[in-house]
């Protein structure tokens, strides 16, 4: 609620523009802190006695503060007391979801996954879809967490959502109700065999108890004759950082660096050692990136490649290594601050350049490349690999697919005609696990099959040529019939097609033989 002008918003104010404060001299810094206070000050009142709209002093300094966080890093935020409490409710688990895993794409939030018999499954919401209102609120314009928030709820309570789906420019839109229910708390959700010796454990996040529960899925592969691992941190967005120690403690021995923190303050500068001898520190050991691994994942493989343990396969990823904490405010607000950065072993600070850039800019180059200077330094593994810091960590063995469509495949995907061309075939197959094992036999031609009709569409409304050749058309009609699996048989089925298909899962299998070799630096 709006509040009137007060030593309270005046405190949160000065904070967060004494934080902001550049300690450096110079032409550009002859003004004290004081003096730029006072202009910002008769700003305010300018605008408050003159400006023709009702505002309030509260509305002003809040997004006075917004900008000023937005200004220093993308991950710095500032909430009111009961925004932090229930974002802290639901960053623990502890809120109830629908189910939607909503994300920032191209400035909207989207949803980049649908939880497995959740009511925004059951109520036909697909990764790609765009929120748009919720309960008859529009939120463009509103952070990411605060759409994560208004989605979630008491256990039991409903929300009504509108969503986007297909073209910007012709969007098709739908809304639905979305009971929302307490998520099971389980950050390990793939632990299976890929083959008499593989197991592989996928890891979604870095939960309270990440460690322990990848520590156990391992111990129960073993069991069945598991002697070599991949480890999954595809799309993981990481989470609380003690569970990388303690995850990479199960790999190392005693004593081992994971990773240092240095900020500004000296009790921030930290070095991160194991505490024992890890269980699995003999066990070959295999672990896949991609552009969605960040923060704790990030810090993860970057410490297990660092210590030549673990070979890293896939795509390069997402480029965050800052370390937050909380500072609660008299106000009762709190500022969720960056203060530090987060070094791997070799020395490398992997965080991707964000001076400069919109916020939007910044999450559309995940997994780029960092600027110039921030690859051009080299680092060194413990057995000599050359290893490079800026815009996240380079795996090993990168898996750049040999060609990437044009932009006309991003048209088309924002259009939702692979979404129709998928539902199309889909409504056509028994839903029996029969009907399933038909249709993935006949993978090899799905290229064939499935590609002709989307690729006429895209010629014929995009007048581009669109040129594949037969590789190229297979590999994206293997993404079209990822999606057919996905809607007619569930997220458990499309898991298991890309298990026995995936192109980072066949790489790792192919590497095993000469694992030793490959992280010794040495030429296949």
């Amino acid at each position: 609620m709006p509040r009137s002008v007060s030593t309270r918003c005046t405190k949160a104010l000065l904070i967060a523009m004494l934080v902001a404060a550049p300690i450096t001299g110079g032409a550009a810094q002859q003004r004290t802190s004081y003096e730029e206070l006072q202009t910002f000050s008769q700003v305010l009142t300018y605008i408050f006695h003159s400006y023709p709209d009702s505002v309030s002093y509260s509305m002003l300094v809040k997004s006075a503060i917004d900008g000023v966080l937005r200004d220093l890093d993308p991950h710095s935020l500032f909430f009111s007391r009961l925004e932090y409490e229930r974002f802290d409710s639901l960053e623990q688990g502890l809120l109830a979801e629908t189910g939607a895993h909503v994300d920032e794409v191209d400035g909207d939030p989207t949803v980049l996954g649908v939880s497995s018999k959740s009511s925004a499954e059951d109520a036909g919401v697909r990764p790609g879809d765009r929120v748009e209102a919720i309960n008859d609120t529009v939120v463009a314009g509103l952070e990411i967490e605060t759409v994560r928030l208004r989605m979630a709820g008491s256990p039991g309570t409903k929300v009504r959502v509108r969503f986007a789906r297909g073209s910007r420019l012709e969007p098709d839109t739908f809304s639905v109700t979305l009971k929302r229910k307490v998520p099971e708390e389980r950050f390990v959700q793939e632990v299976r065999m890929v083959d008499s010796v593989t197991g592989f454990v996928r890891l979604d996040q870095f939960g309270a108890k990440a460690a322990d529960e990848v520590h156990d899925a391992i111990r129960n592969l073993k069991k069945q004759g598991a002697r070599q691992i991949i480890l999954d941190l595809r799309d993981n967005p990481g989470g609380y950082i003690v569970q990388a120690v303690d995850l990479v403690s199960e790999f190392v021995p005693k004593g081992t660096i994971v990773f240092s923190t240095k900020g500004r303050r000296a009790d921030v500068d930290t070095t991160y050692r194991t505490k024992k001898d890890g269980d699995f520190r003999d066990l070959p050991l295999i672990v896949l990136v991609n552009e969605r691994s960040a923060s704790a994942a990030e810090a993860t493989a970057a410490s297990l490649q660092d210590h030549d343990r673990a070979l890293i396969v896939g795509q390069r990823s997402f480029g965050k290594a800052l370390m937050q904490t909380e500072f609660f405010l008299s106000s009762g607000e709190v500022l969720h601050m960056t203060i530090g950065h987060v070094i791997s072993p070799s020395g490398r600070f992997i965080q991707r350049r964000y001076a400069g850039l919109a916020i939007e800019q910044y999450y559309n180059l995940a997994g780029k490349n960092g600027a110039a200077g921030d690859t051009s330094q080299v680092y060194h593994t413990d057995d000599g690999r050359t290893v490079r810091g800026g815009g996240g960590v380079l795996p090993d063995i990168v898996d750049t697919l040999g060609w990437q469509p044009g932009a006309w495949w991003g048209v088309a995907q924002d259009s939702g005609w692979i979404a129709s061309v998928a539902d199309s075939v889909a409504n056509t197959m028994p839903t029996t696990p029969a009907g399933m094992t038909a249709f993935e036999a006949r993978l090899p031609n799905w290229g064939n099959s499935l590609m002709p009709p989307l690729l006429k569409r895209i010629r014929e409304r995009l007048h581009v040529q669109a040129v594949v050749d037969s590789t190229q058309q297979w590999r994206l009609g293997y993404e079209v019939g990822r999606q057919v699996v996905q809607n007619r048989w569930g997220v458990d089925a499309m898991y298991d097609l890309d298990l026995h298909h995936d192109r980072d899962v066949r790489t790792a299998l192919g590497a095993f033989p000469k694992l030793a070799d490959l992280l010794k630096g040495k030429p296949n």
